[in-house]
This record gives C-alpha cells, sequence and structure tokens, in this order.
C-alpha cells in the first residue's frame, strides 16, 4: 500500500486525537462539535474484550473527509459498511451532517447503528437503505469502511460510479493489515482517479474520484453445478460466491438421511441458498425458510431461488438468526455456522446461532451442523440443543445432528 496517489482530491485536515476517548472538530460556525467514540457499543453483535465497535481506521476516514463533510452536511452524503454506527454518528456529531444515507451488509450493525445513534440523540441524522440508486443518486461524499472481500469492493464501487454525483469523492479505509494493492486496482475500474493517503495508526485511507461512466455492475454472477442440479447466483461478498464450500458439500451429500417426516425446515445463516434450494428440491412437499442477517447472502439467496425455480417453495428472510420464528415450529434445521466475527475467531456467534435453533427446533426434531473439527463443537451443541452424535468426521469438518428437547 506504499503507492504514490494518482491524482490528490484530499480535503483540510482537521485534526483530532485519534487516541483519545473523545475527538473534536471544528464546524463552519467555528464552535468545537466532541463526540465520544467509547460510548459506542456493538450490540447486538457479541461484546468481547478483544471485539471493538470503533477504531482508528474510523476516525481517519472521519479526519481525511472533514472538508468534504462541510461542503455538503445537509444532504448528499452516503455512508457504506459502517461496522456499528462510527462514521455515521461522528459525520453527524462533529460535521454536523444530516440527511445521512447508510448501507451496511449486516443486519447487527443496523440495530447496533440505531441503539448507538439513540444514546447520542442521532436518530433522526440518517436512514438505513438497501444498495442501489436510492441509496447512492446525487451522492457527493461516500464514506466505505472498506470490506475483505474484492467482490464486495467491486459491486460496491460499480454501484457508486453507477448512480452518485459526478462529482463525488469516496474515502475508502481501513486497518493496513487488512488492506490490498488489489483494492486500488478494483476501485481503478470505476473511477478516474485514486489517491492513496498516508498511513496513520495502522490505518489509511483510499481516495477516489472522477467515476467513470463505463463502469459496469455485472452482479449477481452465475456457476452451474451439475454434480448437485444446481444453479447458484452469488453477490459481491457473499461466502464462497458462486462455487459450493466443502462445509456445504459435506450437507448436501447427507440430505438423504434429514428427518424424513420434516414438514418445516430452516437453511439457517442461508449464504447463497445453496442447502435450501437442493432441500426444496429433493422434497417437493417440504416448506423451506432460508434465513441469513446479510444483505447480500440474502439478495444471493434470492437469485438461486429463482434460477432453480423454486421461489413458490422457498422463503428467503433477512433476520438476526432466527428473530422472528416461532419456538417449537421447525423440524429440521440446517447450519453452517461462522466462526469469524470480522477478523477475529470467535465461538460466541455460533453458540448464539446454537441458542436460536435450540428454541425455534420443535421436540423431536433435527438440527444438522457443520463444523471445523478443530472448534469441538459437539459438547455444546449437547448442552444447548440436545442429544448430539456424529454424522461424519474428517481433519477438517465434522457433520453432527442434535436432537431438540
Amino acid at each position: 500500500m506504499s503507492e504514490s496517489g494518482t491524482h490528490d482530491q484530499s480535503a483540510p485536515r482537521n485534526t483530532i486525537a485519534g487516541t483519545t476517548a473523545k475527538t473534536q472538530s471544528k464546524g463552519a460556525d467555528d464552535n468545537v462539535n466532541e463526540f465520544d467514540f467509547d460510548r459506542l457499543r456493538r450490540r447486538p453483535d457479541i461484546e468481547a474484550e478483544n471485539l471493538f465497535a470503533v477504531d482508528a481506521s474510523d476516525r481517519l476516514i472521519l479526519d481525511e473527509a472533514a472538508g468534504a463533510l462541510a461542503a455538503y452536511r445537509s444532504g448528499g452524503v452516503v455512508v457504506l459498511e459502517d461496522r456499528y454506527g462510527a462514521l455515521t454518528l461522528g459525520a453527524a456529531a462533529l460535521h454536523n451532517a444530516r440527511g445521512i444515507r447508510v448501507y451496511q451488509d449486516a443486519l447487527s450493525g443496523e440495530y447496533a447503528l440505531d441503539s448507538n445513534a439513540s444514546g447520542v440523540n442521532l436518530t433522526d441524522a440518517y436512514r438505513s437503505l438497501p444498495l442501489g440508486e436510492e441509496l447512492l443518486k446525487d451522492a457527493h461524499v461516500v464514506l466505505l469502511q472498506l470490506p475483505k472481500s474484492l467482490d464486495a469492493l467491486d459491486e460496491i464501487a460499480g454501484a457508486i460510479a453507477k448512480y452518485a454525483a459526478p462529482d463525488v469523492i469516496v474515502f475508502a479505509g481501513g486497518r493496513i493489515k487488512h488492506m490490498t494493492v488489489s483494492m486500488n486496482e478494483v476501485l481503478r475500474r470505476h473511477f478516474g482517479a485514486l489517491n492513496v493517503r498516508p498511513a496513520r495508526q495502522k490505518s489509511r485511507v483510499l481516495i477516489a474520484s472522477s467515476p467513470l461512466a463505463v463502469s459496469t455492475t455485472d452482479w449477481p454472477h452465475s456457476e452451474r453445478h451439475d454434480d448437485f442440479d444446481l444453479t447458484v447466483r452469488g453477490h459481491g461478498g457473499v461466502f464462497a460466491g458462486t462455487s459450493i464450500d466443502i462445509g456445504t458439500r459435506a450437507l448436501l451429500e447427507v440430505l438423504d438421511r434429514m428427518k424424513p417426516d420434516a414438514e418445516r425446515a430452516i437453511d439457517l445463516g442461508c449464504g447463497t441458498g445453496v442447502l435450501a434450494a437442493a432441500l426444496a428440491a429433493q422434497r417437493p412437499l417440504l416448506q423451506v425458510l432460508a434465513t441469513d442477517q446479510s444483505a447480500v447472502a440474502v439478495a444471493s439467496a434470492r437469485a438461486t431461488v429463482d434460477a432453480n425455480a423454486l421461489a413458490n417453495r422457498v422463503t428467503v428472510v433477512r433476520a438476526d438468526g432466527l428473530s422472528g420464528q416461532a419456538d417449537d415450529s421447525a423440524d429440521l434445521i440446517l447450519l453452517n455456522p461462522p466462526f469469524h466475527i470480522g477478523a477475529s475467531v470467535h465461538a460466541g456467534l455460533a453458540e448464539k446461532l446454537f441458542i436460536d435453533a435450540a428454541r425455534v427446533l420443535a421436540p423431536g426434531g433435527e438440527l444438522w451442523t457443520v463444523w471445523n473439527t478443530h472448534l469441538g463443537y459437539r459438547p455444546m451443541l449437547t448442552r444447548i440443543v440436545g442429544s448430539t452424535r456424529q454424522v461424519g468426521r474428517n481433519t477438517k469438518f465434522t457433520v453432527t445432528v442434535s436432537t431438540g428437547r
């Protein structure tokens, strides 16, 4: 990331104390605004000592964008992939920005933003929207926490170039350890100018401008898998893309062994909807619900369901776990749980999903889970859900079935 910028679009910088709890910024009226980032929380996402609601990259993005935010504080500001509200609320509190439009892939991020905004009386400063024209039309300033996936960045950057104002400036930042030079190349596909800003506190901001008229957005991508008689579609950043990961394959191989008399099944954390689609195709009388908290996963699952002509058999919803699902209402639940929260390995998210599954699973119902063998989830599954037996195991993955109490 040491590459020099090709065009300097950086704004005048305010001085902020990035390591302190409170950040100060002067507005147009020369009054000093303060914002206590330490008040922000991750809830309802997992809270832990090594997991944070804000980091130095949030502060640096706001600092680099200070001049641009001053020019467009009453409209034209869009925030993308704000993890828990630091960018949105920082822009509102420090720079008096209002009418901010926000897109967050994770539903837990939306909930955290709303909760944090309520705590600082800024619930009227923003509104959440899906990625698309309504979000980005006439956007002049875009603040972006860089996603880990280059595909996600490609889809986001393409949407900005397609819908935003011609003079839009994108302030895209992140922690240097999670950034690659390939991110520069992705941004250059969609913008004619890119300025790589100096690093600070192990963080960096890329400033993109001059959107290209030839920028294209050909998402979702599609791939045919003849071995499972499925077409998989995926938006940028969805887990495994249009491939079928080996954990999901492990569950696909035992679909015919899952509760044969089930009437209602749930694909929990559905990703691209592969399991839901395969189950519905195999069992024409089964009602299947696919659920995920990720917006790109839900869009991908709906596209996969449509591609396989199963829209009348599979319902796809965006939800935090199984919120909204009644107790004892499912006969069969399939789960390939994530074991990363951001860049950290943490068992808390899997445990949360196990608790949800235990609540929704009917007595005698089955939870089929695939997990990385080294994680050793079987005792936790037995404690939370019920009697758990191993169905398959190798050095990488274990498949278990737990019976609801």
